[in-house]
């Protein structure tokens, strides 16, 4: 479902395609450096929202972007705690995983309060939480893409709102390339 990005003043983008970006992600490096690259973007209030099916590269996508962030630790999936929280220099982040929750369970696990405040919010599986979700800076979905190796993927990047669009010109004046 495509979005309708606002551009940076807040208007509705005149340029529908500078909203999306697609990536070919021929390795594991080159995942890591989309990360990387994603890691400059990240400010308090900031949500991700990461799409793809199981074994896509959703977590090991996180693990990645907390060491650019400078995050040291163990990063675990938060497949079965629904939530990690990681304390960095600048902000929490917030890693949730949807996947296990029905519907509008989230708000019912109180988690709407990490949502838009002072910490990242990087949430996989974000179609499972319902329409109560709020609408993300930026969607991430990775898919396989196994005629080009196991580790290959396509990244698929959809800004919805002026800090995603911000994110996407960074993207490209870094050449997309990753």
């Amino acid at each position: 479902m495509p979005l309708s990005a606002p551009s940076p003043s807040g208007t509705p983008s005149a340029d529908p395609a500078a909203a999306r970006l697609e990536l070919t992600l021929p390795d594991l490096r080159a995942t890591e450096r989309l990360a990387e690259r994603l890691a400059e973007c990240l400010e308090p209030g900031f949500a991700l929202f990461l799409s793809g099916e199981l074994g896509a590269g959703k977590t090991t996508f996180t693990r990645a972007l907390l060491r650019a962030l400078g995050y040291t630790g163990r990063v675990k999936s938060p497949t079965f705690t629904l939530l990690e929280s990681y304390e960095l220099p600048s902000f929490r982040l917030y890693h949730f995983d949807f996947y296990r929750l029905s519907d509008r369970a989230w708000l019912d696990a109180g988690f709407d309060d990490y949502l838009g405040g002072s910490g990242v919010a990087v949430i996989e599986w974000p179609e499972h939480a319902g329409d109560g979700l709020p609408a993300p800076d930026l969607r991430l979905r990775l898919e396989v893409d196994a005629a080009a190796g196991d580790d290959a993927r396509v990244a698929r990047l959809e800004a919805a709102s002026p800090r995603g669009l911000a994110c996407l010109k960074a993207l490209r004046a870094a050449g997309g390339a990753c």
